[in-house]
């Protein structure tokens, strides 16, 4: 993969919920390629006078759409592989505009820039020796005329971001504290939820599941014993001891479901939860609080997630005003 398509890769991973482990796992097996008459090579969205291909989907989806089926199965990995798939067109779709917004102001690459581009790959993945590189890139189907168009619109879209997505250096004080008090938990160390919890998988019919788990929340709220209802609905190995995972710490479980445990308010039920292709309810028996790294230890780290997250706000509105003004579909 280029590195555009490495970033969009894992951006495609972070969205879909996919553990990011399992996505960069060796597979155990070759999973053969989806059936599915509509996902045959073709067009698969129109951007103004361009288009986006199937292909060019695929090529994005099929490491992402893999490790989706370790962890889905039956509805839940079809809506899975379905939203995957539609976050590959809109960021292929965003790529497109970005490039014929530099076609626009007519735009061009000095060839050399293509060129150390493709030297700077030869020696650093390839210890410098060209013909393994040419062979890799055989092997991958690609020409060197389509590998140098890749590194030119690379460069044009980094290029793009960076003449478009401006943000002022300087994070004021006041913005510091602000997020540090709102993420406080970020760096809070030792802290433990003693965690109580019902999990209940979609099976074939995911609407009559959800259906069953909203109903369990609701006896839950009205005051039915939480572990009377775990070992009654419970799907998981905690279900004959009344959803009873004790205390649990940061880390002790996964992604998402970690950070949904330690937002829990003590003695509260939390909203029906889906992650990971299951129905989860969480309840927090009791908090022990942890100890916070002090302001000054992590304000650097702070001012790049708020410099990070203004930059992702001003993309978000640039690709807005392109979107708005081209003409766009999606097959």
């Amino acid at each position: 993969m280029t590195r555009l398509a490495n970033r969009i890769f894992l951006s495609l991973i972070l969205a879909s919920g996919v553990p990011i482990s399992k996505a960069f796992a060796a597979p155990k097996k070759e999973v053969a390629p989806t059936k599915d008459p509509a996902f045959l090579d073709g067009v698969a969205a129109t951007v103004n006078t361009d288009i986006v291909t199937f292909s060019q989907v695929r090529e994005l989806t099929g490491p992402v759409e893999n490790s989706a089926r370790a962890s889905f199965s039956g509805p839940a990995l079809a809506e899975k592989v379905k939203e995957i798939r539609l976050n590959a067109v809109n960021m292929l779709i965003d790529r497109q505009l970005i490039l014929q917004e530099f076609k626009k102001g007519k735009g061009q690459i000095p060839t050399h820039m293509v060129d150390e581009r493709i030297s700077e790959t030869v020696r650093t993945r390839f210890g410098g020796d060209r013909s393994a590189f040419l062979r890799t890139i055989t092997a991958q189907g690609l020409t060197q005329d389509k590998l140098r168009k890749m590194e030119e619109e690379n460069i044009i879209v980094k290029y793009m971001r960076g003449k478009e997505i401006k943000t002022d250096s300087l994070v004021s004080m006041s913005e510091v504290e602000k997020f540090y008090s709102a993420h406080r938990d970020d760096w809070t160390t030792n802290s433990q939820v003693k965690l109580r919890m019902i999990k209940v998988n979609p099976g074939t019919d995911s609407e009559k599941k959800r259906k069953l788990i909203e109903d369990i929340r609701a006896k839950a709220v009205a005051g039915s014993d939480f572990a009377d209802l775990a070992r009654i609905y419970s799907e998981d190995s905690t279900q004959d001891n009344g959803g009873d995972w004790g205390w649990v710490k940061h880390g002790d479980l996964s992604g998402e479901l970690d950070r949904q445990v330690f937002l829990l308010k003590p003695k509260k039920v939390s909203e029906v939860l889906t992650m990971n292709g299951a129905f989860y309810l969480l309840l927090a028996e009791d908090k022990k609080n942890g100890t916070a790294k002090p302001l000054k230890e992590v304000r650097d780290e702070i001012e790049q997630r708020i410099g990070q997250q203004e930059r992702q706000k001003l993309e978000q509105a640039w690709m807005a005003r392109l979107r708005k003004k081209a003409y766009i579909k999606i097959y």
